[in-house]
């Protein structure tokens, strides 16, 4: 019998600033790639900061998201407003995400296996 041990990677979270201009998301994705050496990428975007989304805002999730799937990982979102939890409904955005309501839930989400699995 042959047994696999797969190595788990760790667990990233970024805080997401309180706004988002264009040369902040420039840096936020810079740090953030410098970080994705690993092959499947798990990424934890803490929005508790971010009382409110603009497009700008979305567009940095967005692309942190394609980042991380070109690695076959994954980017979920913890702490989110109501208020941004309604931009991230009405622009369609929040069906890419699984969201979380608070950041320790979103890790935890990491460890448990898959539904369908």
């Amino acid at each position: 019998m042959t047994v696999m041990t797969i190595r788990e990677c760790p667990v990233q979270v970024s805080e997401l600033p309180a706004t988002v201009n264009a040369k902040q998301a420039r840096n936020f994705l810079r740090e953030l790639n410098g970080r994705l050496e690993e092959r499947r990428p798990r990424i934890i975007l803490d929005c508790s900061k971010a009382q409110h989304m603009d497009r700008t805002a979305l567009h940095l999730m967005l692309c942190c998201l394609e980042e991380a799937m070109k690695r076959n990982g994954d980017v979920r979102l913890a702490a989110v407003s109501p208020g941004a939890k309604a931009v991230l409904d009405a622009s369609g955005i929040g069906r890419l995400f699984k969201i979380f309501k608070t950041r320790a839930e979103a890790i935890a989400s990491f460890a448990s296996p898959p539904r369908n699995a």
